[in-house]
């Protein structure tokens, strides 16, 4: 078993598709990063050789951030964002959606669960 950034990358699949579990890696970075470390797209990750791992462990670890290195830049930026107190920061520290969505409705995901308002009722019509 490839274990490359701390990762036990999946056996018997595509290493395309193996190194998109890797936190940090997309489809087309893992298929730039095989053409540098001269392995094909179609190869299983059952069939790398130390070789071909040691090449792909190489690239990773001189041009990407992954796993760690990359979740500790992201929380960095958005503790800056929120110590700035700009408006980003702002909706951050209010976990609410960032990027313009709407929030009268939808916006559950950033929201979380719907909370029940105390002495609210549906009014039941009478006929």
């Amino acid at each position: 078993m490839a274990r490359i950034a701390g990762v036990d990358l999946p056996k018997k699949k595509r290493v395309e598709i193996a190194l998109t579990y890797i936190y940090g890696i997309g489809r087309s970075s893992s298929g730039k990063i095989l053409r540098e470390a001269d392995v094909g797209l179609s190869v299983n990750t059952d069939e790398l050789t130390e070789e071909q791992v040691s090449a792909i462990r190489k690239v990773i670890d001189n041009e990407y951030k992954v796993e760690g290195e990359l979740r500790t830049e992201i929380s960095m930026n958005i503790k800056r964002l929120m110590e700035l107190g700009c408006y980003r920061g702002l909706r951050h520290r209010k976990s609410l959606p960032v990027r313009g969505q709407r929030t009268s409705t939808n916006a559950r995901s950033r929201k979380g669960p719907r909370r029940a308002i105390v002495g609210k009722r549906k009014k039941i019509k009478e006929t």
